[in-house]
């Protein structure tokens, strides 16, 4: 993959600032009753499946902030192979991640579903699809807009 970086691309929180809030209130409404931890997770996942180098730095930091350990954040992008690492409700989330992130490979498939809605009560499930629609979102915006990791401008 690469990126144009002789380019300047536009600040898209300044040239569209109604939308740019828009998404941070919708962020905002998703993450409400979720886990934090659980809510970095699935942002670190999405990211890493999206390639978005400076939402994963971002939310790395913000989960070693929160007190995730080292452990877990380096066993996000092979969760099914460390599975110990992560309780049940996680792994339904993070495999609910990947489908609903490369939903182009073939939808969300109703076993992927069926877990995440065993673990979480109808209006948590909104709540995590909620969440992985806007990393999605988040990690577009960053990519398209030539975002630099390590320039977290929060």
């Amino acid at each position: 993959m690469t990126t144009n970086t002789t380019t300047t691309r536009i600040n898209f929180a300044k040239t569209a600032p109604k939308v740019f809030r828009a998404l941070i209130g919708f962020d905002a409404a998703a993450r409400e009753g979720l886990d934090p931890a659980l809510v970095e997770l699935i942002q670190i996942r999405a990211s890493h499946l999206n390639h978005c180098a400076y939402c994963l730095h971002m939310h790395t930091n913000d989960a070693r902030k929160a007190g995730e350990s080292e452990d877990r954040l380096h066993m996000v992008p092979v969760w099914r192979e460390a599975r110990h690492f992560f309780t049940p409700q996680e792994q339904a989330a993070l495999a609910l991640t990947e489908a609903v992130t490369l939903i182009a490979d073939g939808g969300v498939p109703d076993d992927v579903y069926a877990e995440a809605a065993a673990h979480f009560d109808d209006g948590e499930l909104a709540h995590v699809l909620a969440l992985i629609f806007t990393i999605n979102t988040w990690n577009r915006v960053a990519l398209s807009t030539g975002k630099v990791a390590g320039t977290d401008e929060r």
